[in-house]
């Protein structure tokens, strides 16, 4: 018997009342999904955009990218510090002014997520990235760190956070976010003395000086000083020694990039610094090390491929070892190996490869603290015995907490701020360029003529925590299209305080 076919006319009846059912189903999904979003976004995570550098280098607002015309480091300016002359974009790694066509199209603020419910089960802890409403005008949101809790007695103190009269420090994600450069070799000029002649005959040399290789020979030292390693062959095993010599004077000062550079010479000295290379050592007894200065004492680690790593202090010449010799593996020369040492909130810590170790200097008695705004610049050296090669320098400094200077309301070492209970207290990574609580001169704003302590930020005000940035300096697919190709290099983390000390 032959299968009965649907007359036409029923086929199609049939058809449109699915697509019916289909359509309404669609609908039905889509204001469910609707739905869902609000209540997650209301409730869960939202998107902000970035407005202001306050927070850079951490996030950025609306800024320029630009890559060094003189040596091509890559780095970010705030749209609002540029457009004048004297205000141009200073590179952080060899110092050259940028000139007017260094700039490019203005990137929009990074775009984050942020969790906003997580207050309202977890207690905020110091050094997460939160957005709040801004206590003196609320309808506005901003978004800064927060460096101190309810009950705690705060102080910006030579540019380190002090809480309840001790120092306080940086988990390590944190502390590698705040890290700025101030030489990195893989970034440097290798027709110096051409590009100045060229930039003279442009007229562009009254914000610039030729540069110079900033590491040099101390007095009868054997480097053989190249632009992209440095390299020592003396089989003598006597020590040879490269100094950090540098013709420019903001070199060590607490500037940043991301800001205008003409007050780049008014800024404090900051001597918390980090130095970072690889080293190959060829002699299963060489030597290889580095020293920083802060305040007239020099600060050493050397490693020893004999299997011990040594921290030591020299003081008006006199030079003393800081606890017992730390032990490794003897180390196989011949190898490549990433040295890292730095003195930064009154702790040595120095890696080398996977290892760290660390000296608390706390309650070193030679710790005499100067003026930061006449401190002179540290003196940087790297030291080896036995042939070597070091390559892939970088030199860097903390972030400084400016908490002396005129303006300053609170939080200052003559002048503890206590919060009491429900206050937070919060800064900016930025710290030359951020309204925070360091400033604000008047109270806080609240329902029913309500108001809050100046300088706080109220629980009532806490709307979430920062934890990820989605979007930022996206490309065009073409000239004329807006920028919506995903950076995937810049999606990140935004790190917070639940993290391993540095």
């Amino acid at each position: 018997m032959e299968e009965q076919q649907p007359l036409p006319h029923e086929s199609f009846a049939h058809r449109h009342h699915h697509s019916a059912e289909n359509l309404v189903t669609l609908l039905e999904w889509l204001l469910v999904a609707f739905i869902l979003a609000l209540v997650f976004q209301g409730f869960a995570i939202q998107a902000f955009q970035i407005p202001t550098g306050s927070m850079a280098e951490t996030l950025r607002g609306a800024h320029y990218q630009m890559r060094c015309l003189r040596c091509g480091y890559l780095f970010d300016s705030g749209s609002e510090s540029v457009g004048y002359d004297l205000d141009r974009p200073q590179c952080p790694s060899c110092n050259y002014v940028q000139p007017p066509q260094a700039l490019g199209e203005v990137k929009n603020g990074d775009r984050i997520f942020v969790l906003k419910c997580i207050y309202q089960f977890f207690e905020p802890q110091r050094w997460d990235v939160v957005v709040f409403k801004n206590p003196t005008f609320p309808a506005e949101n901003y978004i800064k760190r927060l460096v101190a809790l309810p009950g705690e007695t705060v102080q910006l103190i030579h540019g380190d956070l002090y809480i309840n009269g001790k120092i306080t420090r940086k988990p390590v994600n944190v502390q590698k976010e705040l890290w700025m450069p101030i030489f990195v070799q893989d970034y440097q000029p290798l027709d110096a003395q051409d590009f100045f002649d060229e930039q003279i005959e442009q007229g562009l040399d009254a914000h610039n000086t030729v540069w110079i290789p900033p590491f040099v020979n101390e007095e009868g030292s054997l480097w053989d000083v190249q632009p992209t390693q440095y390299t020592l062959n003396d089989s003598s095993l006597k020590q040879h020694t490269l100094l950090f010599q540098t013709n420019n004077l903001n070199d060590f000062k607490a500037f940043y990039a991301y800001n205008d550079s003409s007050g780049y010479g008014g800024q404090p000295v900051c001597s918390d610094l980090m130095i970072t290379f690889i080293a190959q050592c060829q002699l299963p007894d060489g030597v290889v090390g580095a020293s920083l200065e802060k305040y007239d004492v020099i600060y050493s680690a050397e490693v020893r491929f004999t299997g011990s790593l040594i921290f030591s202090k020299t003081v008006n010449g006199v030079t003393t070892q800081l606890g017992r010799p730390m032990l490794t593996d003897v180390i196989e020369p011949g190898q490549f190996e990433k040295f890292e040492f730095a003195n930064v909130d009154r702790q040595l810590v120095l890696r080398w490869g996977q290892k760290r170790f660390t000296y608390d200097l706390s309650r070193d008695a030679s710790f005499v603290p100067q003026d930061a705004f006449s401190e002179k610049p540290p003196a940087i050296r790297i030291f080896a015995s036995g042939p070597t090669d070091i390559r892939h320098i970088g030199l860097y400094r903390d972030i400084f907490y400016r908490g002396k200077e005129g303006g300053v309301l609170r939080a200052t070492e003559d002048k503890p701020f206590t919060l009491e209970d429900d206050q937070f207290f919060v800064c900016g990574d930025n710290s030359n360029n951020s309204s925070d609580a360091r400033l604000w001169s008047v109270e806080g704003k609240g329902n029913n003529g309500d108001r809050y302590r100046t300088g706080t930020v109220p629980r009532d005000y806490m709307m979430g925590k920062a934890v990820m940035v989605y979007w930022s300096q996206a490309f065009k697919p073409a000239r004329n299209f807006p920028p919506m190709i995903p950076n995937l290099r810049n999606i990140k983390v935004i790190y917070g305080g639940s993290e391993e000390l540095y």
